[in-house]
């Protein structure tokens, strides 16, 4: 039978002893680290992990997901095992404040700069829209489609819950922000269809003094000035009105930048019939691509030639990937 009335010297370790060694044992955790933790107690609005420390670590329900939590069983389930994130430092308490969001969204911001790099095709269903433009989640982040780059005649507000198709314009985990196109990544589709030397049918949707944009089965090339005519043209108003129907062929496809680019001037079977005989243009136009195609081939080239004055597109007034993002209607891509 065990004698319960040893003393300490007896049994040679006291309670001195055991805290020295828990003190020698113990491990020095820092905020930023990551380190595996066992629920053992959920809480009303949080929970306590045992991550090895004397004291038990506590979560916020804050910081369990990148997304809204409402209860922590959503998230944590007793006696689980899982990664943290030591979000602070020991309180007077000794203890330290975990994070699974953190961690999240860490992933998250890598996942989307892989698939940045990647230029992937991405499909989000719009949860919210402002004055800006539309909001989407991707891989958890919240994402920002400004106006200029939703490709649909539907208004903005009709968009909540609809699923788009997303191409990556900007991914700045340093600034928070999140930025992608819905017309950029319709004109690649529409791209993948499409052929340098191929003649469509569209409709003129707007003129500019540098040109006409034409609306081509849901995407818009532009059909600069210079490609109008052999002949000058003073403005692009003095040939065509909107919603006007025109037949166009496709010079140049610029997946990078979302761009089309269309003539009627390798058209013309003479110089100068888009302005005095338009029907014939149309009616040779076929015709007239063909031995365009021809050229090419004989050039061996595979994509278009040089076009003639295209410097004469003025940049900044050309829509391109990233205008009319305007810096202060960004939202932050994680909601602090």
């Amino acid at each position: 039978m065990v004698n319960q009335n040893l003393t300490a010297t007896e049994i040679g370790f006291t309670h001195e002893d055991f805290a020295a060694l828990l003190d020698k044992y113990d491990y020095h955790f820092s905020p930023g680290d990551i380190v595996p933790g066992t629920v053992f107690s959920i809480e009303p609005r949080g929970a306590l992990i045992d991550i090895g420390a004397k004291t038990a670590a506590y979560i916020p329900i804050q910081e369990m997901s990148i997304n809204r939590v409402d209860a922590p069983e959503e998230v944590l389930q007793s006696n689980e095992t899982r990664e943290f994130f030591i979000l602070t430092d020991e309180n007077e308490d000794g203890q330290l404040t975990l994070s699974i969001r953190r961690i999240e969204y860490m992933r998250a911001w890598e996942r989307v700069r892989q698939l940045q790099a990647e230029d992937a095709t991405v499909r989000s269903g719009v949860f919210a829209t402002n004055r800006g433009g539309a909001l989407v989640r991707i891989e958890g982040l919240r994402g920002f489609i400004p106006g200029s780059h939703i490709s649909t005649r539907k208004p903005k507000e009709e968009l909540v819950g609809e699923e788009l198709p997303l191409k990556f314009l900007e991914v700045d985990e340093e600034r928070n922000r999140l930025v992608l196109s819905h017309r950029r990544a319709l004109v690649e589709r529409k791209m993948n269809r499409l052929e340098v030397g191929e003649v469509v049918i569209g409709t003129v949707r707007g003129i500019k003094p540098y040109g006409a944009f034409i609306d081509i089965g849901g995407v818009s090339g532009l059909l600069h000035i210079s490609e109008i005519s052999h002949e000058h043209i003073d403005t692009p108003h003095s040939v065509f009105n909107v919603n006007d129907e025109v037949k166009v062929m496709i010079i140049d496809l610029d997946a990078e930048r979302g761009r089309i680019s269309l003539s009627t001037k390798q058209l013309e079977p003479e110089p100068g019939d888009m302005i005095k005989n338009r029907d014939l243009v149309y009616d040779k136009a076929e015709e007239m691509a063909a031995k365009y195609r021809e050229q090419l081939l004989a050039k061996q080239q595979g994509i278009t030639l040089p076009v003639e004055d295209a410097e004469d597109v003025i940049e900044e007034e050309i829509p391109s990937a990233t205008e009319d993002v305007v810096e202060e209607e960004i939202p932050a891509a994680i909601e602090e």
